[in-house]
């Protein structure tokens, strides 16, 4: 499946590109308008990045925070450091793994957070912020024949930018 995105300065060119694509006989059903009065960003499906952060942040814990108990235990037996004499041998190597998990709590937070945030977004979120700023996304999905078809009538309304996408998930029809 592809995928071609035109951000639009106003609802009144929009409309207009949508009107020509329904001219063009594209099938409606897979043309959409985003933007204030139509479709918003989650009911199409954009990713929010916050999302996409929270969902690595717990991935990357899930292994991080065990690896990291593992890592201080063994450090601290290895080392034979007595941080606290008062919690003795055990104690002593207890605290040491506590200290590696909220090690490695810490790098899944900012690593998993900071990549998912910029990078696991993709281009969801400038046209997120395109939204915000009041703009339009006429987005048409379909085969490659359909696709281009879109662009050669996008192009007429010079959008501020025309990009296509393939959906790696899926197979070209």
């Amino acid at each position: 499946m592809n995928y071609l995105v035109a951000v639009l300065r106003d609802r009144i060119q929009a409309e207009a590109a949508y009107s020509a694509l329904e001219k063009e006989g594209l099938p409606l059903d897979k043309v959409a308008i985003l933007g204030r009065g139509y479709k918003t960003a989650d009911e199409f499906g954009l990713i929010d990045p916050s999302i996409q952060a929270s969902k690595q942040t717990k991935g990357l814990a899930s292994w991080l925070v065990p690896f990291g108990f593992v890592a201080g235990y063994v450090f601290n037996v290895l080392s034979g450091l007595e941080t606290f004499p008062w919690a003795g041998p055990l104690g002593n190597h207890i605290i040491g793994g506590l200290l590696g998990a909220a090690a490695g709590g810490m790098g899944s937070f900012f690593v998993g957070g900071g990549v998912g945030i910029s990078v696991g977004s993709g281009d969801a979120l400038p046209y997120r912020n395109r939204l915000n700023e009041g703009k339009y996304l006429v987005v048409v999905k379909g085969s490659t024949s359909l696709t281009d078809q879109a662009r050669r009538t996008l192009r007429q309304f010079e959008p501020e930018s025309l990009q296509g996408y393939l959906d790696p998930n899926s197979v070209d029809a």
